[in-house]
């Protein structure tokens, strides 16, 4: 096919396509210029004719760590030209002379990959980041205070809309935090591999935040909630990321983790209306049934609602060498007891909070480990060899049980109380003397939240822990 000077598809007069326009030569910084050099010869202007999905699947999933290491990558180089492209349709910044008296924020690429519950790689994509680590309160920002959601209200609200027979969808916000402008005067430098030629002493002033600044979360959810409650939705008195709109039948709910968005409610016409409303606000994907989200896999059935962590748990046993091994019945030793005194060997405290900090993450949808890993988590400091053998026998019990999870089901009419059940034992804990605490909540039939925990005092008596235990569940 015959070279064609055409140029890369960016908005006229932004800052991308003048990069794309210019030339180089070896010594410059790096930079785009035409479209044969990014993603290869094309017969037509505009981008070249390929499935962008099937190459996607085919990539690597290696994250590159440096710039000139993910120029030698197509996937790469595409996904840090729809950032750039991004970034200038929304007018994120001016080109400016730089101040006297600023010293300009680095910025820097971070690449990663979306994959879905079955672990292939969907999607890759590059972030542009600010290093705010060098902002200063009072100066660079002010507040920086955003709500943050927890995955065990995400499982909840999955375990309501089981209970109401709701289905529940899916959608992303493209680069949320560039649709909030920023009252604070801020300037960048310019992107690496982006620098405009002839311009090279300018910076780049602010006008809408971007990832990685201190004040970003805030002005994003500060757009999003005027947004919502725009479209009439109230928000949760008691859970600041929740927003309803509607009663009873009508009742529409929406949940928020940054630009994240999970959707339920009675009636499709009313997930459907409001899908357009937000289309018609922020250019969003919309992902449809909610399926893999964060590293909970959710499978919804005219029956009930699954929640489970295959994929993740079977990467932890990669990672820890013990796939395919040989699996126990029991995450742990039945009246096992455990020293931090132990005579044992030392072993690496790395690897050993590392095999730990990954675990807790499987108590998201996994309460038959809630017991045995807040146990393990009192080794972190010094452990040793029995210590290991103790996480060894959990993932061997994980190694057998993957396909493990929750199931809501759909609820009866008299199944509608939020039921809660506690215990402890007495003065489990060898070092301390402290008892432990189990707390654990149904909503009907379904197990909603649960809890095992190391008491903050110590009990005299069986009754006064099983108070403790009842008064951790009250609150």
């Amino acid at each position: 096919m015959p070279h064609q000077d055409v140029k890369f598809a960016s908005p006229p007069g932004s800052r991308a396509s003048e990069l794309l326009d210019a030339d180089h030569d070896d010594d410059a910084l790096l930079q785009f210029h035409h479209i044969d050099s990014v993603i290869g010869p094309t017969p037509t202007p505009g981008l070249a004719a390929w499935n962008v999905e099937e190459h996607l699947l085919l990539a690597s999933e290696v994250k590159p760590a440096t710039l000139e290491e993910a120029l030698r990558h197509e996937c790469w180089r595409h996904a840090m030209l729809d950032e750039m492209t991004s970034i200038e349709a929304s007018g994120t910044w001016e080109l400016v002379k730089a101040p006297s008296h600023i010293k300009p924020i680095g910025l820097k690429w971070v690449y990663k990959t979306k994959k879905d519950a079955a672990g292939i790689v969907t999607k890759h994509k590059a972030r542009l980041l600010a290093k705010g680590y060098i902002q200063r309160q009072g100066i660079d920002f002010d507040e920086v205070f955003a709500p943050v959601d927890h995955l065990e209200f995400v499982c909840l609200l999955l375990a309501h809309a089981a209970c109401e027979r709701w289905a529940v969808h899916h959608m992303d916000v493209k680069s949320a935090f560039l649709n909030n402008v920023i009252q604070e005067e801020v300037y960048v430098a310019q992107p690496p591999g982006f620098v405009l030629r002839s311009h090279e002493q300018k910076v780049l002033r602010l006008v809408k935040a971007l990832y990685g600044l201190w004040q970003a979360p805030h002005a994003w959810y500060s757009k999003l909630d005027q947004s919502l409650l725009a479209l009439g939705f109230k928000r949760s008195v008691s859970k600041h990321v929740v927003y309803l709109r509607g009663s009873g039948a009508r009742r529409l709910v929406v949940e928020v983790y940054v630009d994240d968005l999970i959707i339920t409610g009675g009636h499709q016409t009313d997930i459907d209306t409001f899908k357009q409303e937000m289309k018609s606000t922020f250019q969003m994907s919309d992902l449809g049934l909610l399926r893999y989200y964060l590293i909970l896999e959710v499978t919804q059935m005219a029956e009930g609602m699954t929640v489970c962590q295959n994929a993740y748990a079977a990467k932890i046993l990669e990672t820890a060498g013990l796939t395919g091994c040989k699996s126990t019945y029991t995450p742990m030793e039945p009246r096992l007891k455990l020293s931090k005194q132990s005579s044992s060997p030392v072993v690496d405290p790395t690897l050993y909070i590392s095999i730990v900090g990954s675990l807790r993450y499987l108590l998201n949808s996994r309460p038959d480990l809630a017991c045995s890993m807040g146990f393990v988590s009192r080794f972190m400091e010094n452990p040793t060899t029995e210590h290991l053998a103790a996480v060894k026998r959990i993932l061997r019990y994980i190694s057998g049980t993957l396909d493990y999870g929750c199931h809501y089901q759909r609820r009866r009419k008299e199944e509608s109380l939020l039921i809660d059940y506690s215990d402890s034992d007495m003065a489990g804990d060898v070092d301390t003397r402290r008892s432990t605490s189990g707390v654990i909540f149904f909503l009907g039939n379904n197990l909603v939240t649960w809890q095992s925990q190391k008491q903050k005092v110590v009990a005299l008596t069986s009754c006064e822990a099983e108070y403790m235990a009842g008064t951790t569940a009250a609150c």
